[in-house]
């Protein structure tokens, strides 16, 4: 049988493969950012998963980056959530929820008007779409030091909210160029206190969210996601040896958690992901980025040469509700429509046909 197919345990959840769903941003959420039928039906699909880690979900209004994506800090966004976890558990999956706090890759015509925050009032290059179109980043508040305490509540919040409405556990998000990786990367911190200047102050943010979430939730039901080096969004760490220091404190700062995971995006091969699994020493899921579709040889040629414990795979999901399934009999996949990724109803989102 393939190692893609043996089961594992991550956390608390067993698991029927070594192979998970990974977050997909799809800007689809309803009402207040609350999650809907149509976003419960599209989870519950996939729910042969064994683990669907969401989309980016905002711990608070503030943290909203994108249109039309979901929170985790309302009531209405709990009750949309309950139906997401009931569709997903109905189907004999687990789902856990990856709370993304967006910093400066936000708008304020996005979010109702508020405005972003990030370790610097430096602005994310490039632009965004907002209602009126593609907009310039706008420059966001550097955080005070004061403040962080409050930041590291609302994800302990929107975890005992995740909690609440049935869903498994939290992610935390700390990669692609979001909040918590704009405090790792020198590049978008400049900040002079705690939080800045060395590798250690760089990762305090981080290893603090992520000790809060485990002892509000139970370090079990808990995963945090890092990309070093991913060079994204102006989040720019371009200095191997303070890259790989400031990564060093941050895992050994979670480390003796017990968490559930460790997700990595990055090259399986490269130094520093082997060293991270190894300084981690509990389950790593690997991600091996955006430049290449993840198929089931991927995922083979990682586990089977133990890069990580099990490896987080996007696209062929999405197209693909019965992706374990296709994958185990060798069966032809649907091609994804890029066209309909971001936005939209049922078309390309609920609508891609399974096997008879």
């Amino acid at each position: 049988m393939s190692t893609a197919f043996e089961s594992i345990r991550i956390g608390r959840w067993d698991l029927p493969q070594r192979f998970v769903m990974a977050p997909l941003t799809r800007n689809r959420a309803g009402e207040g950012q609350a999650p809907t039928e149509l976003n419960a039906e599209y989870y519950g699909q996939r729910a042969s998963a064994g683990l669907i880690i969401t989309e980016g979900t905002q711990p608070s209004a503030v943290g909203q980056g994108y249109l039309d994506t979901p929170g985790m800090h309302s009531d209405e966004q709990v009750a949309g959530w309950r139906l997401v976890a009931d569709a997903v558990h109905q189907g004999g999956g687990h789902v856990v929820v990856q709370l993304m706090h967006a910093g400066r890759v936000a708008h304020p015509d996005n979010k109702g008007g508020l405005e972003s925050v990030a370790p610097s009032a430096i602005a994310a290059p490039g632009e965004i779409v907002t209602p009126k179109g593609q907009q310039a980043y706008a420059v966001p508040r550097a955080l005070e030091t004061d403040e962080i305490p409050a930041l590291v509540a609302e994800f302990v919040h929107a975890a005992r909210q995740a909690v609440a409405a049935g869903l498994d556990g939290v992610e935390v998000h700390a990669a692609n160029g979001y909040l918590p990786h704009q405090f790792l990367a020198p590049s978008s911190n400049q900040r002079t206190d705690a939080y800045g200047g060395s590798p250690e102050n760089r990762a305090r943010l981080t290893v603090e969210i992520t000790k809060a979430v485990a002892e509000a939730i139970g370090a079990d039901r808990v995963g945090i996601r890092i990309s070093p080096a991913h060079n994204i969004q102006g989040v720019l760490e371009e200095d191997e040896a303070d890259t790989a220091a400031t990564y060093e404190s941050l895992v050994e700062g979670i480390a003796p958690l017990g968490l559930a995971y460790l997700s990595i995006l990055g090259d399986p091969e490269s130094d520093i992901v082997r060293d991270l699994r190894k300084r981690f020493g509990g389950p790593v899921i690997l991600n091996t980025g955006f430049g290449k579709v993840t198929e089931l040889a991927d995922v083979e040629d990682i586990l089977e040469r133990d890069l990580g414990d099990a490896v987080a795979v996007g696209r062929e999901f999405l197209a693909n509700p019965d992706l374990v399934r296709r994958w185990r009999e060798g069966a032809t996949l649907n091609e994804p429509n890029p066209q309909t990724f971001y936005g939209g109803g049922a078309e390309g989102y609920t609508d891609y046909p399974a096997l008879p």
